[in-house]
């Protein structure tokens, strides 16, 4: 059987520039379908956290705007209160051994930006799934994680290079925070060394593969993202 981690944010608000907080947390779509799609291949799905802590999920993402319709947000609320017992008692991203799963994946939301981006138990799992050519899927605003990811013997970052996306420079702007973020995911990437790609149209669906690492652009990459990831394994 293959076993996946599903590694999210605890974070219930992202710090502005200015200073201000910012409400998010997990984006329910990013959470959602690729949980859905690999409980239906059949997978074993484990959550982390750091701390452990039950996540958030960011509230524009259960509303008509962020989820596309009121039926849409009855369906997750409902799927998410299914799950409200899994969610409650996520692992410890300091307890979790990178040897006991065949895919680890990212969900997004501007929550990673506020702390998977700077945890070093986040950062230090990326690093070993790297090195171990662990599958690694990463969606939307998570590749604010792999920001985290410094082998500690050098310094260095380990995706130096590596194919990617993630949430442009310009959806950010297009949904007004833009202006208003302390630093932006795409910019960040390149800054660091990735070799980063997007769609030719904002919010269209787009995964990029790079060997064992699998990232998706937005929200609308989630469903994208998870099947490659199931047929490639498969």
């Amino acid at each position: 059987m293959t076993n996946v981690l599903m590694v999210l944010s605890a974070a219930s608000h992202w710090t502005l520039a200015d200073g201000t907080q910012h409400p998010t947390g997990v984006w329910a779509e990013e959470f959602l379908e690729p949980h859905r799609i690999f409980t239906e291949a059949g997978w074993k799905i484990q959550l982390a956290s750091p701390g452990g802590s039950a996540p958030t999920f960011d509230p524009t993402s259960l509303s008509e705007a962020g989820a596309g319709s009121a039926e849409r947000v009855h369906e997750f609320e409902q799927r998410i209160s299914a799950l409200d017992s899994v969610l409650q008692h996520p692992l410890r991203l300091d307890a979790v051994n990178i040897g006991d799963y065949d895919v680890i994946f990212y969900p997004g939301g501007h929550a990673p930006m506020e702390d998977l981006a700077v945890d070093e138990d986040s950062g230090q799992l990326i690093v070993e799934a790297v090195k171990s050519n662990t599958t690694l899927g990463v969606l939307c605003h998570a590749p604010a994680a792999l920001l985290a990811a410094h082998d500690r013997s050098n310094g260095e970052w380990v995706l130096k290079g590596r194919k990617m996306t993630g949430f442009a420079n310009s959806e950010e702007h297009i949904g007004g925070l833009a202006d208003k973020a302390k630093w932006l995911v795409e910019t960040r990437l390149v800054d660091l060394g990735a070799d980063y790609s997007q769609a030719a149209e904002p919010f269209a669906p787009y995964v990029v593969v790079d060997g064992e690492l699998y990232t998706g652009q937005n929200p609308a990459s989630s469903v994208a993202v998870a099947e490659r990831i199931v047929a490639d394994k498969s």
